[in-house]
């Protein structure tokens, strides 16, 4: 069977999404190095020391990023073992406009009923990398689009769903509360939410410097957590810089 994910594909997407931030950061390198032949002395030496930073930070970035999605094994699912998916669950897999795991998981549970919602909104999800990977790739065959306000599913329905890489595109606190109110109403008794996710936390920010404050910290997901009525089952760390939280309806039982 012929691989679903190509070598190199998750660092080749991740310079393809963001090429304006690579373009704008040697851009600044080379205006930087400009500077060079005009100034002297301690001003010298600090335009040097932003040089080598600015470079680090893009390297540093490049080779976290070519780890996680590349050389980690994220994208074989390896970490799902422990999920106890049966035929005829109803799992449902949210993305934000860019789905790099319906077919995967559609591939891991042929048993299952699987629903792909797409809940992007170019009026509130503004992110250029975004628009660019929906030129890019097709989406899942089948996927629904949604809003994140009103899942067009009944309550008590989905055995699983999944937020993979996703929801904090949702950039306004009170829209996420209400959209993981959403989750829980759709959610069985018993049903796990899988979210997974950088943070805006240490590793990150040495991983991806101010690109981490795109990221969610984890006190403001445990606030969405408990502003919505669920609670964290499990907390994994699949590799240092993502982690998967496995959330269920406060008071729930399997």
């Amino acid at each position: 069977m012929e691989p679903l994910r190509k070598p190199y594909q998750g660092i080749t997407n991740i310079i393809k999404f963001n090429r304006h931030l690579y373009l704008l950061s040697a851009g600044m390198v080379l205006i930087l190095m400009i500077l060079t032949r005009f100034i002297t002395g301690p001003y010298l030496l600090l335009n040097y020391i932003i040089i080598t930073l600015v470079i680090a930070g893009i390297l540093i970035s490049l080779v976290v990023s070519f780890y996680i999605y590349d050389l980690s094994g994220f994208y074989k699912l390896n970490w799902l073992n422990e999920l106890p998916i049966i035929a005829g669950d109803k799992i449902v897999n949210i993305n934000a406009g860019f789905d790099e795991t319906s077919q995967l998981l559609l591939q891991r549970y042929l048993a299952a009923e699987l629903i792909v919602f797409d809940f992007y909104d170019p009026l509130k999800h503004t992110e250029v990398s975004i628009k660019r990977a929906r030129k890019a790739y097709l989406p899942f065959s089948g996927t629904i689009e949604t809003s994140t306000s009103a899942l067009p599913l009944e309550n008590n329905s989905a055995r699983y769903i999944f937020l993979i890489f996703a929801a904090h595109e949702i950039r306004k606190e009170q829209e996420r509360d209400d959209f993981f109110k959403e989750l829980k109403r759709i959610l069985k008794p018993g049903g796990k939410i899988i979210l997974v996710e950088h943070l805006r936390d240490i590793p990150n920010f040495l991983a991806y410097n101010m690109g981490f404050f795109h990221f969610v910290s984890r006190l403001c997901w445990q606030h969405t957590f408990s502003n919505s009525g669920l609670s964290i089952q499990k907390e994994i760390k699949i590799t240092p810089f993502i982690s998967n939280f496995i959330l269920e309806k406060d008071g729930s039982t399997t």
